[in-house]
């Protein structure tokens, strides 16, 4: 790609932008959000049609006026929120628009041999006939790449293809996107993660305010270096020197806590944890270990079948749980694991999705008071950074990293005593990384309680004052941080016991 060109009104998100793609290689795409890599590779599949500029595939010129003549390119693109219908089986997802013929039995028969093919020499397995909604989310990242190779992709772009997938999931991912290069796939890998920049990738090229800053084979840079590139400063993501908790008293206690899932699965069985004035405490495990789930019934969204919560001196108990009004009320408040779904309603303004769960106190005999909730919302926008600020873009057009800090500063707003986080990082670039970690640990060392979810082990271990460790809907171990490692909290997310864990119901102290 040769002097690309983009515009979006005022916005340059492209600007003179080359990259140069060797065959048979895996090429990192990396930059903050807004810094133009999505949008460059949206041109390369045809999704956007750049201003100016050339692209050249295998050396021949190209013109790509949409994603089906990147297809019959042989360029393929798996998106970060998958584009697949929950209600169709695997094996018809890859069918849809592809149909080798309007006989669909005999087409799909067509269609699973060449799949079976697929599957045995990349190691990409997928029931094909399980409906999509059924299916885990590493099988469905796999079924988007099958998808793409189907049709006949030689250079695959996958867009943050880890966000959503556990440890074990991402080093399968890792494994087939080898395999791939080996067999001559081009890969080219638009990340957050500079770990995996590192670990997977023949050459990177980062980008900052639409513009290429560095571009280099990965022998040449490192981790710090990348950072820096992206960001155009340095940045600080470990552990702050010096940051210690100081914990006070009991803030919220919860004992026993029991809940079973629609199907009868015991999601949580028997969890005790304390939260302290003064500490950040992370919980720690594999996805779909009973995280979730304790979140939503420490915030009120689920009522657990046994089990107490102790929060503003008032003791709940499943017959009459927490709600959320209650819980902002208590000084309670909580940034969800899912933001689009749960955190924000992505049509409405920005000024809107910052008043969400607090109308209350916009409300006048009936009436919304729509200028303060304005005034807010860019008051908002300036403490936490959130770009652009404009309170009445709609909340879909910011970038990922922006849409979190906006939740992350709608419910840091009311100064709560307690806040319950959950992935705050999940899908943000280095530089809103760094800024939310400092603003977790601020409300910290002004002694509030902080709880944090994540599937990230750094972040845990950069955050934390104390871990939970979550294995089975149980928690298998909590340690203080200075006794944690990788290797300690893998064992404790594997179910093993741990030789010094802290009891679970007991201060990190103890």
């Amino acid at each position: 790609m040769r002097h690309i060109e983009k515009r979006f009104g005022a916005v340059h998100a492209n600007r003179d932008v080359h990259l140069t793609v060797q065959p048979g290689t895996v090429h990192g795409i990396v930059g903050e959000n807004g810094a133009g890599k999505s949008t460059l590779m949206s041109i390369l599949y045809g999704f956007y049609q750049a201003d100016s500029g050339e692209i050249a595939i295998e050396g021949r010129p190209a013109r790509i006026t949409g994603s089906r003549e990147a297809i019959a390119l042989g360029i393929g693109m798996v998106h970060q929120h998958f584009m697949l219908v929950d209600t169709l089986s695997a094996l018809d997802n890859v069918m849809l628009g592809a149909e080798p013929g309007w006989r669909l039995r005999r087409a799909r028969a067509a269609v699973r041999a060449r799949l079976d093919v697929l599957m045995r020499d990349t190691g990409l397995v997928v029931d094909l006939d399980s409906l999509v909604a059924d299916l885990p989310v590493g099988e469905r990242q796999r079924l988007e790449i099958l998808k793409a190779l189907y049709r006949g992709a030689r250079i695959l772009i996958l867009d943050e293809p880890t966000a959503v997938l556990t440890p074990q999931e991402t080093e399968a991912l890792f494994a087939t996107l080898r395999g791939l290069r080996a067999r001559g796939t081009t890969v080219l890998l638009i990340t957050h993660k500079l770990k995996e920049i590192m670990a997977l990738c023949d050459a990177v090229t980062v980008m900052r305010q639409g513009a290429v800053v560095l571009d280099c084979a990965i022998a040449d840079t490192s981790i710090d270096g990348l950072a820096e590139a992206m960001v155009g400063r340095r940045v600080q993501l470990g552990r702050e020197a010096g940051s210690h908790a100081q914990p006070g008293p009991v803030l919220l206690q919860a004992e026993g806590l029991q809940w079973r899932d629609a199907l009868g699965v015991l999601r949580l069985d028997g969890v005790s944890l304390q939260l302290r004035a003064g500490e950040i405490v992370g919980v720690a495990g594999v996805s779909g270990n009973g995280q979730s789930a304790l979140l939503d019934v420490l915030s009120g969204m689920l009522a657990p079948s046994a089990g107490t919560l102790v929060l503003g001196g008032r003791t709940f108990a499943p017959r009459h749980w927490l709600d959320t009004a209650t819980a902002r009320s208590l000084g309670l408040a909580h940034v969800p694991e899912d933001r689009h779904k749960r955190g924000l309603v992505l049509p409405f303004a920005a000024w809107e999705s910052a008043a969400l769960g607090y109308q209350g106190r916009y409300s006048l005999r009936g009436l919304m008071r729509q200028r303060s909730m304005r005034d807010d919302c860019a008051q908002m926008m300036e403490d936490y950074d959130v770009r652009p600020r404009n309170p009445a873009l709609r909340s879909s057009r910011f970038s990922g990293g922006n849409q979190q800090k906006l939740v992350l500063a709608r419910e840091a707003l009311p100064a709560p005593q307690v806040l319950l986080v959950g992935q705050p990082t999940r899908g943000v670039d280095i530089g809103a990384i760094e800024f939310i970690h400092g603003r977790l640990r601020a409300m910290r060392d002004a002694g509030g309680a902080v709880l944090v979810v994540s599937s990230e082990l750094d972040e845990i271990l950069a955050l934390a004052d104390r871990v939970i460790v979550m294995n089975a809907g149980r928690i298998s171990g909590e340690l203080p941080i200075a006794q944690c490692d990788e290797a300690a909290l893998g064992r404790l997310m594997g179910g093993a016991d741990a030789a010094h864990a802290v009891p679970a119901a007991e201060p990190a102290s103890a």
